[in-house]
């Protein structure tokens, strides 16, 4: 065991030994204890500061609107039916005059999605996708595709696999007209039914808290932005002034540089947190998942640096712990495996608070280490796609890392 030990001293990239000293050791314990706990807690107090909306804090519209709900789908037939049945039973309130029309674009599909649309009894507009021009991303090129025939004074894009309570849509129209915002979006509550989607998709939450902090987001003196293309209601003179689509047409991550576009051009955000209002199964299974997600951490804009700056931000927060707790058994430091203890409970806690907000099974809890390691595998593969200029892959379509942005 004394060989192993030192071993380990002479080849580490850390000073070992001076873990075990017992000032400098404490000392660095307690720096690295107050560290985990800062980090672990930012999640848990950005959670706090979010807005949220419920369905009792509703009120009336203020004045008639004149809505267009622009839905882009591919082999989405069963959501898409979903989705339209709500919006044929959305109340936009008592106010006369307000009018919603819906725009289905469809591009090429194997499930029969445009046959579904057309034979809706709600009865939309269903626009075949036109072919993608090179530079564009097929759901911004849809979504374009549907701001050209919509009629409304408000835009609301909106995906089809979401599910919208029947007073969703007034309430995203109130909060827009009422606070006199460009860009109001929905924070949807994620339904998770599979392993893998309750083991990774909570600390998905987690990391769009802390990266975008919505909070600041919605005050108009903070450069922050971001939006959740799922439910995302713009003003008409807003989006246009932003650019619209166009604007942002090679853009994987449209909705956040759409937001980043209407706040530049002057208008206000505010991005809600509405688990009454909206939901949505964001993925099916373990390969989708890893799809969609290797898709949303590489960014609006590929960065190496911010590729390994996550990647070394995850593992110190949520695995390093695990390291060091083997490091202290093996060299009989007890404050080491206090300390690491403290560190792993605090975090189970924080991810069983985060299980419980998501209504999902708390017990799911445990396995953060394993989602963890889930989304260093994703950074891996984002990085490589980066660096080697691979394309990015969604929905059967790919992107070229050189298109990205242009």
């Amino acid at each position: 065991m004394s060989l192993v030990r030192d071993n380990l001293a002479a080849f580490s990239f850390l000073p070992l030994g001076l873990l075990v000293q017992p000032v400098t050791g404490t000392l660095l314990a307690v720096v690295y204890l107050f560290l985990i706990l800062v980090g672990q807690g930012a999640a848990l107090f950005l959670a706090l500061k979010t807005p949220s909306l419920r369905a009792a804090d509703l009120p009336p519209l203020e004045q008639p609107v004149s809505l267009s709900v622009i839905i882009p789908a591919k082999d989405e037939a069963e959501d898409l039916g979903r989705v339209l049945d709500d919006l044929g039973h959305q109340d936009l309130g008592a106010e006369k005059g307000s009018r919603m029309e819906v725009i289905v674009v469809c591009a090429e599909s194997k499930d029969g999605t445009e046959e579904r649309a057309r034979q809706h009894p709600l009865r939309p507009l269903v626009i075949p996708e036109p072919p993608l021009p090179p530079g564009w991303v097929g759901k911004n090129w849809a979504c374009h595709t549907g701001y050209l025939r919509a009629q409304g004074d408000l835009l609301l894009f909106l995906d089809a696999d979401v599910r919208l309570a029947p007073t969703a849509v007034r309430a995203a129209a109130t909060e827009l007209t009422r606070g006199g915002h460009g860009l109001v979006t929905f924070a949807a509550r994620v339904v998770m039914k599979g392993f893998w989607e309750n083991v990774v998709l909570p600390m998905y939450t987690q990391f769009v808290l802390t990266y975008f902090m919505p909070h600041r987001v919605n005050r108009p003196d903070s450069r922050r932005a971001m939006a959740n293309g799922q439910f995302l209601m713009v003003s008409r003179g807003a989006y246009e002034r932003a650019g619209g689509h166009t604007a942002v047409r090679g853009y994987v991550l449209e909705d956040v540089k759409l937001a980043e576009r209407v706040k530049s051009a002057g208008g206000s955000l505010r991005v809600l947190w509405a688990p009454d209002l909206v939901t949505t199964r964001m993925y099916t299974n373990r390969h989708e998942m890893f799809e969609g997600l290797v898709k949303n951490v590489h960014g609006t804009e590929f960065r190496a640096w911010r590729q390994v700056s996550f990647f070394f931000g995850i593992f110190a927060l949520f695995l390093s712990p695990f390291l060091i707790l083997g490091l202290a058994f093996l060299y009989l430091s007890l404050v080491w495996v206090l300390v690491s203890l403290v560190a792993i409970s605090v975090t189970l806690l924080k991810q069983a608070a985060f299980q419980h907000a998501l209504r999902a099974p708390p017990a799911y809890a445990l396995t953060y280490p394993l989602g963890a390691a889930f989304y260093l595998a994703l950074l891996l593969r984002s990085l490589a796609n980066g660096l080697f200029r691979k394309e990015v892959r969604w929905k059967g379509r790919s992107y070229s890392m050189k298109g990205e942005g242009a």
